[in-house]
């Protein structure tokens, strides 16, 4: 099974004002040990985010690829990876298909691990995310962390239903796998 991630708010503490380097890459308590749960149970996990900062001129592609890389050593230091990472760096005002709530990262992935959207679920913490998980035939999973705990609140969720909401991404992904772990 294929499990899509969005990056900030999930995997990663976000900001109002955005990751903008390194330094400022904070990982959630217990992110990455999920994301090793769904390698060691031979899940592909991709990671679909929102760069709009590329868009907006405040950090380049090399910049990303930093923050990236401090990411993936930050996973691999519990055993995990993600198998590819798809980014979309379009500024809101030049939004294209690819930046959610469009639809167009998440059908690459489909794309891309041949993989059913009815059996990929995807896991992030905003309006936007749920939309475009519902616009690509995923199943939706909002976790509190980062904007969810506001997005749920919000009543905005009544538009995306069905939704399943979780504590953080670890809780959602003991529940994805079945088990207590």
């Amino acid at each position: 099974m294929l499990v899509l991630l969005d990056r900030d708010g999930v995997i990663n503490h976000d900001r109002p004002d955005s990751i903008k380097n390194p330094d400022e890459f904070i990982m959630i308590d217990g992110s990455a040990k999920a994301v090793a749960r769904l390698n060691a149970a031979r899940h592909q996990v991709a990671l679909v985010t929102n760069q709009s900062i590329i868009g907006r001129g405040t950090i380049d592609g090399s910049m990303l690829d930093r923050i990236h890389e401090k990411m993936t050593a930050a996973l691999a230091r519990e055993g995990a990876f993600i198998d590819r990472i798809y980014v979309c760096p379009d500024a809101p005002w030049e939004a294209t298909e690819r930046r959610k709530p469009g639809p167009g990262m998440l059908f690459e992935a489909l794309s891309d691990f041949s993989a059913s959207a009815a059996q990929t679920p995807f896991v992030g913490d905003s309006i936007t995310d749920m939309q475009a998980a519902m616009k690509a035939g995923c199943p939706r999973i909002l976790v509190r962390t980062g904007k969810g705990a506001d997005v749920q609140a919000s009543g905005k969720l009544n538009d995306v239903l069905p939704v399943k909401i979780h504590e953080d991404l670890a809780d959602a992904i003991t529940v994805l796998l079945g088990d207590s772990a």
